[in-house]
């Protein structure tokens, strides 16, 4: 299972071909290693459209980017994901070009949730949905730091709707939701006061004048204020964008360990290698059965079952 790794570090693949030496007593070649790598990608050639299809067709999506290091150069890794199924590509692009060549979100039509990566927006057949996880680690640097009571209220009432929608059972109901946005707004109208808008500088003419952070997510939270309440009212809409990060947090420590990708064919294996054991996992098949079906030539049941017509 190690040998989905395929990068430059030529010690992990030293240290990969004794574990199978000491440990299992199998010899084992590095360029076996590399071999068996390239193979799996291969024969993986069909499942990958599948998840591609699987998650665009999806009723909800976590998507989350991270840089990655491709022959010394600074790429990006993008994640798309839901409680079901993965995807990963490398690209050199870091915004909607490197998202298009992943082939999902232009065919996404339900509900997007992202940090609010502004590129995400650009993607219009669909709603969005952005991640709390985010707005309480600013709200509380706002509160903490800037010294703004807004962003402290507006944190606890996050808080507080989050528990009323699980106690809810996923969603509120009618007159609750209101109730909810209409305390949101409330607390916002507070923060215009508390926080106002920088005054402009009528000799300097060009340019928007700067913004405080604080105001940045105060008008955030305000301009996007369906984005915001969303997981109130659709019991398919998580609180965070957690799924996301977390499944891309594996990629994450594995430049850590190993430092880089030596070509971006080795980063286009490691993401389609990755991506179908994480998927597999979530459909509960174990990753040692999972990688024997790559080399048996068999698709799993789960995506036997995904059409593409």
């Amino acid at each position: 299972m190690l040998f989905i790794y395929h990068n430059i570090n030529y010690d992990r693949y030293k240290r990969i071909q004794e574990h199978f030496t000491d440990q299992l007593a199998i010899p084992i070649s590095q360029a076996s290693i590399v071999h068996f790598n390239q193979q799996a990608f291969e024969r993986l050639d069909e499942f990958n459209p599948l998840a591609k299809k699987a998650l665009s067709q999806s009723n909800g999506l976590h998507v989350d980017e991270t840089g990655v290091n491709i022959d010394g150069k600074h790429h990006w890794l993008h994640c798309a994901s839901n409680t079901q199924w993965t995807d990963f590509s490398a690209h050199k692009k870091r915004g909607v070009e490197a998202m298009d060549a992943a082939e999902i979100l232009p065919e996404f039509k339900r509900t997007l949730c992202h940090d609010h990566w502004k590129p995400y927006y650009r993607y219009k057949n669909c709603q969005h949905a952005l991640c709390h996880a985010h707005h309480l680690r600013e709200l509380t640097r706002s509160y903490e730091q800037d010294h703004q009571k807004w962003a402290g209220k507006v944190k606890t009432f996050l808080e507080i709707a989050n528990r009323a929608v699980h106690k809810a059972g996923g969603v509120l109901n009618g007159k609750t939701l209101q109730l909810y946005k209409r305390r949101y707004k409330r607390l916002l109208e507070k923060g215009k006061l508390e926080c106002p808008p920088p005054v402009e500088n009528k000799k300097v003419k060009r340019g928007r004048v700067k913004r405080s952070k604080s105001r940045n997510l105060l008008e955030r939270l305000i301009n996007f204020e369906d984005d915001v309440l969303r997981f109130m009212e659709n019991v398919e809409i998580p609180f965070t964008n957690n799924q996301g990060e977390n499944d891309i947090r594996m990629t994450k420590v594995q430049q850590k360990i190993s430092g880089c990708f030596r070509s971006q064919s080795g980063a286009d294996v490691f993401c389609r290698v990755r991506g179908y054991l994480s998927t597999c996992r979530k459909q509960n098949v174990s990753s040692s059965k999972a990688l024997k079906l790559i080399f048996k030539g068999e698709l799993t049941q789960f995506a036997k079952n995904v059409s593409l017509n």
